[in-house]
């Protein structure tokens, strides 16, 4: 993407309101904590890097104001607005890995002075910019492999440039075929309730010429049926030890049509999305959200007010389903307690 998702900018956090695409592309500035809580709450900024990013940023803001030199009562703060942050949305590993990034800067610096240390997490933070463009460059490198040619990829949800600083996870692989002038297609999940597929990532591969095809998702396995889709690249919010993975809504299906229609099922992330506390997908916390995300669905009211909704936003598709894991350090591949492992001395 030519605009980044998310900057600092004339000292503030500028992002792009993506509850407003495809109809608008709207810039807003994130002044405080809570103003960047609800952002990550309410979807303005998403996809687990983008939100790991916007978290250091929101801690950033919430200790800017802090007055004194009172080195403790600035941790305990600190601390404070962490926990705060972390509330916002559950299942993104990547926003805790940020928190974990910032209250590491304050055992390490614990000798440095109040304004020294708001300094140091601003740089950490826009540090986190830099360091995703690296990285989703090098999954994009690392991915590019296995889109030749022809190539049709099915994808859901969007790990693209707007789930990211700016390049994307799922999308670089595609995005660098492109740049290197292979023809590929990408069929696009329309990623219900809230469309990110249809909204964003169709967006996104229109904006960068593209050819894409949008499908609704329980189109999805009739599409692999007719021998449509060369290969599925997803991203991901979380993933654990031995390779289970969490992402959004529906994932779990796609990836179960895959394996029945021999269609090979990859996911693309960062290494700072695998939770290394985590040794399965059964111990991934599942975010559930508003009902009337279903109920009052395409802006109007689709189901009636008495009938009862569940809204998990993500599921947890085994292992077994994934062909590959494309990191910024290669492409892991099964099993992956040991493939994980070797990136890791404690695991």
């Amino acid at each position: 993407m030519p605009v980044p998702t998310i900057e600092w900018k004339d000292e503030h956090v500028r992002i792009i309101d993506q509850t407003l695409l495809p109809a608008e592309k709207l810039f807003v500035s994130i002044d405080t904590a809570e103003a960047m809580w609800e952002a990550i709450k309410l979807l303005r900024v998403r996809g687990a890097p983008a939100i790991g990013i916007a978290a250091a940023f929101g801690i950033y803001l919430g200790i800017r104001d802090f007055a004194g030199e009172d080195r403790l009562a600035f941790d305990r703060r600190l601390n404070e607005v962490c926990e705060y942050i972390g509330s916002s949305r559950p299942t993104a590993v990547n926003l805790f890995w940020a928190i974990d990034r910032i209250q590491a800067l304050l055992k390490r610096y614990e000798d440095r002075p109040v304004q020294e240390m708001k300094k140091l997490i601003l740089e950490e933070a826009r540090e986190m910019v830099e360091e995703d463009n690296r990285v989703c460059r090098k999954i994009g490198e690392h991915g590019v492999g296995l889109v030749g040619e022809g190539c049709s990829v099915l994808t859901h949800c969007n790990a693209g440039g707007l789930a990211t600083a700016r390049y994307g996870t799922a999308l670089a692989p595609i995005f660098r075929a492109h740049e290197l002038g292979r023809k590929v297609h990408v069929w696009v999940d329309e990623t219900r309730p809230l469309l990110q597929g249809a909204r964003i990532t169709a967006f996104e591969l229109v904006d960068t010429g593209i050819p894409a095809t949008l499908i609704t998702d329980s189109m999805a396995a009739w599409v692999m049926s007719q021998k449509k889709v060369d290969i599925v690249i997803v991203g991901a919010d979380r993933i654990a030890c031995n390779g289970d993975t969490a992402n959004k809504i529906g994932t779990l299906g796609v990836a179960v049509a895959a394996k029945n229609f021999d269609v090979p099922f990859y996911v693309a992330a960062p290494v700072s999305t695998i939770d290394r506390k985590l040794p399965s997908g059964e111990g991934i916390p599942i975010e559930e959200r508003d009902p009337e995300e279903i109920k009052h669905g395409f802006g109007r009211k689709t189901a009636p007010d008495a009938v009862a909704a569940y809204n998990p936003a993500f599921d947890v598709t085994p292992a077994a389903y994934i062909h590959g894991i494309i990191t910024e350090r290669g492409i892991l591949r099964a099993p992956y307690k040991k493939s994980i492992g070797t990136l890791y001395d404690t695991i």
